[in-house]
């Protein structure tokens, strides 16, 4: 049984509770209910410690009176400008666009698990790697003509792809290719064997500290306001009598 100060959290309150916290187990999802309910009940019995009052039930007014405590209590660190140069000289890379590749492919259609289409695929883009070294402005009117791709239709052209948007072995190689080269050897992904050529690489853009700070400041701000959380409900919990669970995750006093 869970109680808090003596006051009993049921496993009806819990199972209502489940629908709000999904997660990989059954168990693992009513853990974290039952850790968001014995949270709920600490704030709440703490507004109450410090007169504020509210509609049981109301689960607005509950959430104001908990917001309220939290106004009160929580001692954050004043803004620092200076730490969000700090912080933004430390993380530029987070404070730049992405690199584009704009990029074609002809692509051979063979499972990694059908060693005799691979090999077909393989000698295919061989056979083509050869006669694009050969006549490089063909590209376009092979991959119609054998590309198993959608792409085929705009000669084999995929566009501009950002990381993470193509396959991992064809991005490894779209990072290593000078703009106009055809990949000197064929790729091969889950889906086959290809034939790449990057058209450009297109730089991301390092944006300016006076265009991000604001941003900056709403994200330390939010993750001292987290950390300060994390810190209060722990003393709380701390002084108070709570039985059948250990809290120990609890980031957000909210139920949703």
């Amino acid at each position: 049984m869970i109680s808090v100060n003596g006051q009993t959290i049921g496993d009806a309150d819990i199972l209502a509770e489940m629908q709000y916290h999904p997660a990989a187990s059954r168990d693992a999802a009513m853990a974290e209910a039952a850790e968001a309910l014995v949270v709920r009940e600490l704030l709440l019995q703490r507004a109450a410690a410090l007169g504020l009052t509210w509609t049981a039930g109301d689960a607005t007014a509950e959430e104001a009176a908990i917001d309220e405590v939290l106004r009160r209590e929580l001692k954050l660190p004043e803004p620092d400008p200076e730490a969000y140069r700090r912080y933004y000289d430390s993380n530029k890379a987070k404070f730049r666009s992405t690199d584009l590749f704009e990029a074609s492919h002809i692509l051979y259609l063979a499972p990694r698990d059908d060693a005799e289409a691979r090999a077909r695929a393989k000698a295919s883009a061989k056979r083509t790697l050869a006669v694009l070294n050969a006549e490089p402005g063909r590209f376009a009117e092979i991959a119609k003509a054998e590309s198993r791709c959608s792409s085929s239709g705009s000669g084999g052209h995929l566009g501009q792809v950002a990381p993470g948007e193509t396959a991992p072995e064809l991005e490894t190689f779209l990072t290593n290719l000078d703009d106009g080269q055809l990949c000197p050897v064929p790729v091969e992904t889950d889906y086959g064997v290809h034939v790449l050529m990057l058209h450009r690489r297109i730089e991301g853009v390092q944006f300016a500290f006076e265009d991000v700070e604001a941003a900056i400041a709403r994200s330390l701000q939010a993750a001292s306001w987290g950390h300060a959380v994390r810190q209060y409900l722990s003393l709380l919990a701390a002084s108070s009598d709570v039985k059948g669970i250990d809290i120990r995750r609890a980031t957000s006093p909210l139920v949703q």
